[in-house]
């Protein structure tokens, strides 16, 4: 069952996706920081913010494998079993 953050995630433009990106990035290293000098009142908050990063990541790098050609999969593909040996 996909969850209501990925469905949100899923209905975002690429643009928005990028620039929420870059937001909850910043944010994060403000959290850290805070967090480093005077810490925070819920530290967990700086988990959620990492995962909610790796979320609009994988869903910006699913976009770009979908775009791509035959060519540049069959390449990637190539690559990628070149790297398991």
């Amino acid at each position: 069952m996909a969850t209501k953050k990925f469905l949100e995630i899923k209905e975002m433009a690429d643009a928005d996706l990028a620039n929420e990106l870059a937001e909850t990035q910043a944010q994060y290293q403000k959290q850290q920081f805070d967090h480093a000098i005077k810490g925070l009142d819920n530290p967990i908050l700086l988990r959620e913010i990492r995962r909610d990063i790796a979320r609009f990541k994988t869903e910006l790098r699913r976009r770009e494998v979908e775009q791509m050609s035959a060519e540049d999969i069959a390449k990637r593909d190539r690559i990628r079993r070149r790297r398991r040996k």
